[in-house]
């Protein structure tokens, strides 16, 4: 096991500058998962660590040594790229044990622990197969096995699983998180999927334009965003957001909205006026028109058997998602309808998008209190 630590690590390509300036302590054993949009740096970072791109400024630790100038290949770490960057000439059970057999280790420990690797990769009955004779997603399970089989200090994955159907990648998923339960060796994954940082990580590091905009737990950044990108980012369907006008003054007031919105709120901390406000679908219920606190148009419901989404247009550009258990009446589409939520399901954002904690609030969704 290993820790990794980034300081002020930045990383130019010409005059484009992917990375910028961070700093990131993560701890032996933990598993970490980098989300964000795409050409956020989420890669590049992982690279960075990996030794495959060298950081233009900053250090890089692993287990307490400075490994900032050291070669990829004397890191100790493992890399299963979203590529495959399989040997086309070798059989399956070769591009799993290669690395073992660069090892100098004996050939039947070699075999057992590949037989063991593809058997839980469900792999086993492809072993004399070349990489030519795979589908995509049993070449990602070779690439995962070549990894897993060398056990070392540092796991480092770039969406491995993009190239799997949904119930492989529920299994490998599970999977994984079994071999990080076993190993606890640390490992640090890159996606795009946030089905895979929530159920994975210890924690997920957001990363947008080359920084970091928080660290935390899922629950951590789904309950308590630092800012307005946090919040869209986390969940899905995302948050939905809606701007606002405050009426009396920055910090304690009333403020009006699109849809007949108008509730008063009291900001616990004065980062500037109440810009926007944002709840989740499932903080969301649908009502009749007189009875919610915004007003809107039905238009749409989706349903996926065991929940179902209703789409509702508040204004022109506006529209928000609301989670159910159960459909609306059919007859309710392109009718107005309310929304009502509670207070505690509010999230209020400053014109900067830095979220304003409300009277009450510390660390979890925002509570607000009606005068």
């Amino acid at each position: 096991m290993a820790s990794v630590s980034l300081e002020s690590v930045s990383k130019n390509f010409g005059t484009h500058t992917v990375i910028q300036g961070v700093d990131l302590q993560i701890n032996d054993g933990e598993f970490v998962v980098f989300v964000g949009p795409s050409g956020c740096g989420k890669s590049t970072l992982l690279r960075i660590v990996a030794g495959l791109v060298a950081a233009t400024k900053g250090a890089v630790t692993i287990g307490g040594e400075d490994v900032t100038d050291v070669p990829a290949s004397k890191r100790g770490v493992a890399f299963v790229f979203q590529s495959y960057a399989l040997y086309p000439h070798m059989s399956v059970a070769r591009n799993i044990g290669f690395a073992l057999e660069t090892l100098g280790l004996a050939k039947d420990a070699i075999s057992q622990k590949v037989s063991t690797v593809a058997r839980m990769l469900k792999v086993d009955h492809l072993m004399d197969r070349r990489p030519r004779e795979l589908s995509g997603g049993q070449r990602q399970r070779v690439a995962i096995g070549r990894a897993l089989v060398r056990q070392p200090e540092i796991f480092l994955f770039d969406e491995p699983l993009s190239n799997l159907d949904s119930d492989l990648r529920m299994e490998m998923r599970m999977e994984i998180a079994k071999l990080h339960d076993d190993l606890k060796t640390t490992m640090i994954y890159v996606t795009h999927d946030q089905s895979e940082a929530m159920t994975l990580a210890d924690r997920i590091v957001v990363l947008n334009h080359g920084r970091i905009e928080q660290v935390g737990t899922p629950q951590q950044l789904y309950h308590a965003p630092d800012n307005r990108f946090v919040a869209g980012f986390i969940g899905s369907p995302r948050m939905n957001f809606l701007a606002v006008s405050p009426q009396t003054g920055a910090n304690i007031g009333r403020i009006s909205g699109p849809g007949n919105l108008s509730i008063a709120m009291v900001a616990n901390n004065p980062t500037g006026p109440i810009a926007e406000i944002g709840v989740r679908p499932e903080g969301l219920r649908l009502v009749a028109e007189n009875e919610g606190r915004i007003t809107c148009t039905l238009e749409r419901v989706e349903d996926l058997g065991h929940e179902h989404f209703a789409y509702c247009r508040i204004t022109d550009d506006t529209v928000w998602v609301i989670r159910l258990a159960s459909a609306p009446s059919m007859d309710k589409i392109g009718k107005s309808v309310g929304l009502d939520f509670a207070d505690a399901a509010i999230f209020a954002f400053a014109a900067d998008g830095k979220r304003v904690l409300l009277k009450g609030s510390s660390s979890g969704p925002a509570e607000v209190s009606e005068p």
